[in-house]
């Protein structure tokens, strides 16, 4: 009995270490995994990892192969052909003889086209024929022709020049330019928001520390003022305007803990660390915290700065070249048409000479044959035995562009339209440059007066504390004091990540924070 006992006890206690151990384990995988980062290392994740960051990698990929694509129309083309024919039929005129006459023929051609960046096109073609009949009174059965041909098409006034020819060329080009122009904004923005989330992440957490150290204070005078109360240095009812602090500022810890978790959910998404329900996985740590960095900025220098650096002002820049380009392009189409055509070529000719007797074919009677090949036609094309070649002008007048000028009015209009665009962008982005600069100026005076306060705030919270050491005060005053100084620490941090914030988004606005961040656009998306 004894030992059975023994034995359930065992079982009992091997239950309950597995249970603990599981429940250890839980705990463990249940806690979330932190994740220490420093601002630069918050920025280089958003670049390799944004999903947003990566599609607009891609399109810009894209636009670099169009270019490729465009490019394509000015390599050779090489078309070559076969073809062969029989014909039979019953004769039905003298000179084909009795019964059914047949001709058979093949044929090879091969044709090298290649396009010219001034409008025209070049061609080399070379054909051969072999023909086969049973026809009577024949010179060369079989024969075989050969021809090189030489044919260049130039257009004389609409579709001629290179900024025609290679308009296609040029279109992909700008709108490479404009994608890579579109990704540097989409990076800019992208470190921008990253850094607003980074320092509102630090902002909730020094936020909770001194929410936290707030509340330590309240409940350290709780403690103080229970004891004081139980040896009657105080009245019972002074405990109530401490319990009173006392709740709400644990009250405040719950808010601080909710700004907590939304500052770094809205980090994680941007770094593509976790989404959905495995946002809790995750906690991140922020390493830095904000520091007051005096600068000057000169606003005739910095409005410079970002007519050149910024990119949605390149983009405009690059819309009017494009707009530009349709307009001369619709203008050349309204020009009458004149093509130049000129055309040379070589014939060869040879095969199987027959013989007749006393050469007279009409008698019929064939007394031996002289062999000839395809390659002695080639032969005599290459030699350019005979010349022959033709030049010819082609005028087309088209009426109805050139009687209706819409088109042209719609190009105009445009053009006009994106020049306007650019002015009010321009000016868009002089009145961001100017607010930022002077917001970097008013925020900077904003840390100083902080400060002060701050320190006027620790200076009252001591002196309260004295006094009630003394019987001077009330728990009242020393509370406000309290929460006086929580506030000034709160205002402090707030004011010097803004002042950060103010930093890097003048550097946004100024079209700058690639170069200040030392970024390139080769290192984003890519491993």
């Amino acid at each position: 009995m004894a030992r059975r006992s023994n034995l359930t006890n065992i079982f009992i206690l091997t239950f309950i270490f597995i249970f603990a151990l599981a429940c250890g384990l839980y705990a463990q995988e249940s806690k979330p995994r932190e994740i220490s980062l420093s601002l630069d290392e918050a920025i280089y994740r958003a670049l390799k990892h944004n999903l947003n960051l990566i599609a607009e990698v891609y399109s810009t990929e894209k636009a670099s192969e169009n270019i490729s694509v465009a490019r394509e129309v000015f390599l050779p083309s090489l078309e070559m052909s076969y073809g062969s024919t029989r014909m039979a039929q019953r004769s039905t005129w003298w000179i084909q003889g009795t019964g059914t006459y047949i001709n058979s023929s093949q044929n090879y051609n091969a044709t090298l086209l290649q396009r010219l960046p001034i409008g025209g096109s070049l061609s080399i073609a070379m054909s051969n024929n072999k023909t086969d009949t049973n026809q009577l009174f024949q010179l060369f059965n079989p024969y075989y022709t050969t021809q090189l041909r030489f044919d260049f098409s130039q257009p004389l006034l609409r579709n001629f020049g290179p900024r025609v020819a290679k308009r296609e060329i040029i279109i992909a080009r700008q709108n490479y330019a404009i994608s890579e122009a579109q990704l540097k904004s989409q990076v800019m923005e992208t470190i921008y928001q990253v850094e607003e989330a980074y320092w509102n992440l630090v902002l909730a957490r020094e936020n909770l520390k001194v929410k936290q150290q707030s509340l330590q204070l309240a409940r350290d005078q709780l403690t103080k003022t229970r004891k004081e109360i139980e040896v009657g240095q105080q009245a019972a009812i002074e405990i109530l305007n401490v319990q009173a602090a006392v709740s709400q500022r644990e009250a405040d810890i719950v808010q601080a803990e909710a700004s907590v978790r939304t500052a770094e959910d809205r980090l994680k998404v941007m770094l593509n660390l976790a989404s959905g329900p495995d946002l809790g996985s995750v906690a991140l740590v922020p390493t830095e915290r904000p520091e007051f960095k005096p600068v000057r900025v000169d606003l005739n220098e910095a409005l410079r700065t970002a007519l050149m650096m910024r990119p949605d002002l390149q983009i405009d820049g690059l819309t009017i070249e494009s707009k530009k380009l349709d307009y001369d392009f619709v203008r050349n189409q309204m020009l009458p048409q004149l093509d130049l055509n000129v055309s040379y070529w070589s014939p060869g000719i040879s095969g199987d000479q027959i013989i007749y007797r006393d050469n007279d074919p009409f008698s019929g009677e064939v007394v031996g044959r002289i062999p000839g090949s395809l390659w002695d036609s080639f032969r005599d094309a290459s030699k350019f035995l005979y010349n022959n070649w033709s030049v010819n002008f082609t005028l087309t007048i088209p009426l109805a562009d050139y009687l209706s000028r819409s088109k042209l009015a719609l190009a105009r209009v445009e053009l006009a339209a994106a020049e306007a665009k650019q002015k009010a962008r321009e000016q868009q982005a002089m009145l961001e440059v100017s607010e930022a600069v002077n917001n970097i100026e008013t925020l900077a005076k904003s840390v100083e007066a902080y400060r002060v306060a701050r320190e006027y705030a620790e200076k009252l919270l001591e002196a309260e504390t004295k006094k009630l050491a003394v019987g001077l005060t009330t728990n009242y005053f020393v509370l406000e004091a309290q929460d006086k100084l929580a506030n000034a620490r709160s205002a402090e941090l707030k004011a010097l990540v803004d002042y950060n914030l103010a930093q890097a988004r003048l550097d946004k606005v100024l079209g700058t924070i690639l170069e200040n961040k030392k970024v390139s656009l080769s290192q984003v998306g890519r491993q």
